[in-house]
Formats: C-alpha cells, structure tokens, sequence
C-alpha cells in the first residue's frame, strides 16, 4: 500500500539512490543533502531507494538555473525552505481533507484497501487539474508581489534590494482562545479555528492587505495604506462583536519601516502591533502613534490612552481607533 501511494503522488517509482541522482544529475551529493533538508526531509542512508525520475529531473532543472547570472546557489535554498513549508502546509491540509472523507464512512467500517485505492485512482485522475490551479495561483500571487514591491519599495528609506517598506502591520487574536479550546473537541476546535481563519481572510483580501500567517487564534496581516489597516482592524472587530456565537477579537495595529523576507515582515512594527493587540480590550482596535499620524483624523474616532509600558519597547502611548 505505502508502495502504491508514493508512486501514485510522485508520479513514478522509487528508484535511484543518492549517489545515483548525483550521477544522472551532476548536481555533487553535498549540495543535493542541503537542498532536500531545506524542502524540509530527512537525509536518506547512502544504499536506500529514495529519489525517482521527477527528483533527478528536479535537480537537473536546479543545475540548469545555477548557470544563469541572477541564481546562485544560497538563493536555491532559500526558494527551497520557501518551497518546503509552503507546499508542506497544502499538502497537509489536502491530507486532512482527504482523511475527512475517508472518515465519513461509519465508525465500524475501516477504510478497505480498495477504497483507499480508489481514492487514490481519483487523486491520479485530478492531479493534473490541481497542479494547473497551482500554477495560476502562483503565478496571481507572484504578480501581485511585483506590484506590492513596485509600489512599497519607492518609499523605503534603506535600499529597496533589502526588502525595506513602510507598512501597516495588524495582529487579531481570540479573546480567552486557550479556555475556549479546552471545552471543545477536536472536530469542533478545527471548525472553529477555520471559521476564524476564514472570515479574517475574507476580509483582509476585501479590502486590499495581505494575510501574512495566520496561528491557531491569531493573525497577521499587511497593507501598504494605512487606511486599509485601520479599516481592515474595525471591520474584523465589528463582524465577530456582530456574532453572538462566536467571541470577540482584539486588533492591533502599527505603522513603520519593516522587513520582507521570504514572505515573512520583521521589525518594531510588528513586535508593537503584536503588543497592542496583547493589551487592547475585546472587541476594540489599539493602533500606534505612527498610524495615528498617518490617518485623516477627519475619517475616524481616534483617542489617545494614557502611556503604557510594553514589552522590550518601553513606555508607549497607544490609540483607541473607533469610526
């Protein structure tokens, strides 16, 4: 079965070593190891049958790049860790939504070995489809990256190739999430965590940000307007303080100078976001003296609170951000 499996998603069997694909590739053993741990594998041991023809096509493909001038061999392992834990994410979200249909079969019915087959047979038959929607998925989103990076990096006050913009950074989290989660099940908690997930991103999108990672009951955010950020903030706030079946959310929110890297934003922004979100009350939108400055004050209710010490940022003065 686990045989049937692999080469159903691989798309062909197992069959060279690692001394082989070094052969058929000519891409040396040492670099070819630090290329599959960072898409995030063990090493296998010298004599196992780990790699297929895609591998070897994979590698040949890498060799190939590092021949152009604008590829060397760091950023191949950057792309791959990116590679790594973003494919790692859908795959084990398609995994989970796989096991659920397999488990909608009734309790005293194990999952036959032609069932599994079959639905393996289905995968085969819509991979195909899938990977185009993949395809065009990325390639929407890696227009929409040149264009954020046209637009942000003009305005950075350090050299655009570092990755520096001026940002509006969000963070919203579950008020009580962890003694919520204690009374639900499993199957009750992942619905929750996903109608959360769901409708932040519903609308982050809508209003023109960009959801940065979401963990468990919280999520972060981006936008180039501060604008968008603070109507990003309220309109999350609203539509859970709206919904008397589910708890409400905090926001906060920051404006600054931040790090792009590998999809991921860093700097004092971010750190002080997340802090204002630690102290806002539910269901309200705590924001920074940067984006306060930055809004119209004629657009919003903005309220200045007394100084208030934060973590590794000293004594901040926050803002109470209402319509």
């Amino acid at each position: 079965m686990a045989e049937d499996i692999e080469e159903t998603l691989l798309g062909g069997p197992l069959r060279y070593t690692r001394k082989e694909v070094e052969a058929r590739s000519g891409v040396p053993d040492a670099y070819a190891r630090r290329i599959w741990q960072a898409l995030g594998f063990p090493t296998p041991p010298d004599d196992e049958v780990a790699f297929t023809d895609g591998d070897v096509a994979a590698l040949v493909e890498i060799k190939d790049l590092l021949g152009t001038e604008l590829v060397d061999e760091e950023m191949v392992l950057q792309l791959a860790r990116a590679v790594g834990q973003t494919m790692g994410r859908l795959a084990s979200w398609l995994g989970d939504v796989w096991l659920q249909r397999l488990g909608e079969l009734p309790a005293d019915e194990p999952a036959a070995t032609d069932l599994v087959t079959a639905a393996l047979a289905a995968t085969e038959d819509l991979r195909p489809a899938f990977e185009r929607l993949l395809l065009h998925g990325w390639r929407r989103q890696l227009t929409a990256v040149g264009m954020r990076a046209a637009a942000t990096t003009a305005a950075a006050q350090s050299d655009p190739a570092a990755g520096i913009a001026h940002l509006a950074v969000g963070f919203a989290d579950v008020v009580s999430f962890t003694r919520l989660s204690r009374g639900l099940d499993s199957d009750e908690l992942a619905a929750f965590v996903e109608r959360f997930e769901v409708t932040t991103a519903e609308v982050i999108a809508e209003l023109g940000g960009r959801v940065v990672k979401t963990i468990g009951d919280e999520v972060l955010f981006v936008t180039a307007e501060p604008r968008a950020a603070a109507d990003i903030g309220l309109r999350i706030a609203e539509r859970f303080n709206e919904d008397p079946d589910f708890p409400q959310i905090r926001v906060g929110l920051a404006y600054g100078e931040v790090i792009q890297r590998l999809g991921d934003v860093f700097g004092t922004p971010v750190n002080l976001a997340a802090r204002l979100t630690a102290i806002a009350y539910p269901g309200t939108v705590l924001i920074d003296g940067g984006l306060a400055r930055a809004l119209p004050q004629d657009a919003y209710d903005i309220t200045a609170l007394r100084p208030r010490p934060l973590q590794g940022l000293g004594r901040v003065r926050p803002f109470l951000l209402r319509r």
